[in-house]
């Protein structure tokens, strides 16, 4: 389950996500499903089809369990294997 305590070391892949802000004001809003994760993009499926977006300039809402959190896209930049290493 995802929670404050481990939100970076979960798993991405099949939660809903919000890009809350970014760098590029045009993909500000934009929701979907996490259907894949590289080392700096996520791949949402959005009512609109698949987009690749990056994690780096962007904030993150991430839905779970009638929970939400946020989480700077900078802090997620590793590869989802790699980030099980990282100190909370």
């Amino acid at each position: 389950m995802i929670e404050l305590t481990n939100n970076i070391t979960h798993e991405f892949i099949g939660l809903t996500a919000e890009i809350i802000e970014s760098t590029n004001k045009q993909i500000i809003g934009e929701r979907g499903i996490v259907m894949n994760e590289t080392r700096n993009m996520f791949l949402l499926k959005t009512k609109f089809g698949l987009k690749q977006i990056p994690k780096d300039c962007n904030v993150w809402k991430f839905f779970a369990n009638n929970d939400q959190v946020v989480i700077n896209g900078n802090l997620l930049i590793k590869r989802p294997h790699d980030r099980l290493e990282i100190k909370i």
